[in-house]
């Protein structure tokens, strides 16, 4: 060892030394660093996983606001669309209802306006009735008795004759289940029980029957059974003169 310059004891103590002074740094300072190493890896760790946590919790915070939020836009869709159904219900059903109520009033309306013009058709007849008497005392230069003047009107405005339809006479009308009878002004109650009597006698059944007046017809009766008309109107018979004369 002499001969390669090293001295034994000299090279015993630097090992000692560095032996000494490894064990104290190994006891002193490294385990502390490497602790505190470990220590902020263990944090950062920590940290990182926290980090991936509260990332994951703000992401399902997010998808779970949006579908409470989508859930609420259909909800209130759903409540705005109910509600203007509802609001166009509501204006149908008002509509619905002013409109029949219209229809009430125009048919009250024209039920009154027909009931007026039977009653002044009615008050007319006995006006015209007079008239026709007056008249025909001046062409026949004589006065008719009293019932024989009603008589005479009456059958002329009514079309009944002898307690029956002077149209029907001679005339069978088998079936029908349906009657319009057209006079030119209203018909009294005496006359409405006659024709109907005597049309529920020609027909031979139960009849639904009904009484119109049309004073374009002047006089005497117009008379239909389903299809078929019979007409022994004063314009009928008029205007078969005027076909006749031509």
């Amino acid at each position: 060892m002499d001969a390669l310059g090293i001295n034994l004891g000299y090279l015993f103590v630097q090992i000692s030394s560095f032996a000494i002074m490894f064990v104290i740094l190994r006891a002193f300072v490294f385990k502390p660093i490497l602790g505190l190493l470990e220590k902020r890896r263990s944090a950062i760790a920590k940290g990182l996983e926290d980090a991936r946590i509260a990332a994951e919790a703000r992401q399902n915070a997010e998808q779970e606001a949006e579908k409470i939020l989508a859930e609420a836009q259909a909800e209130a869709s759903k409540t705005v669309r109910e509600a203007s159904e509802r609001a166009e219900k509501a204006g149908r059903d008002i509509i619905s209802a002013a409109e029949e109520e219209a229809r009430k009033k125009q048919d009250e309306a024209v039920d009154e306006a027909e009931e007026e013009r039977e009653r002044i058709l009615g008050e007319m007849r006995d006006q015209v009735a007079a008239l026709a008497i007056a008249a025909a005392h001046k062409l026949i230069g004589e006065s008719l008795d009293q019932k024989r003047q009603h008589a005479i009107i009456n059958e002329f405005f009514s079309g009944i004759k002898a307690g029956q339809i002077s149209l029907l006479e001679g005339k069978a009308m088998n079936g029908g289940k349906s009657a319009d009878v057209v006079s030119a002004v209203p018909l009294t109650a005496e006359e409405k029980d006659i024709v109907k009597q005597d049309i529920l006698s020609k027909i031979g059944a139960e009849v639904n029957l009904s009484f119109r007046v049309d004073p374009a017809i002047l006089g005497g009766l117009i008379v239909r059974v389903d299809d078929k008309v019979m007409d022994g109107s004063v314009a009928g018979q008029l205007e078969s003169l005027r076909q006749s004369l031509h």
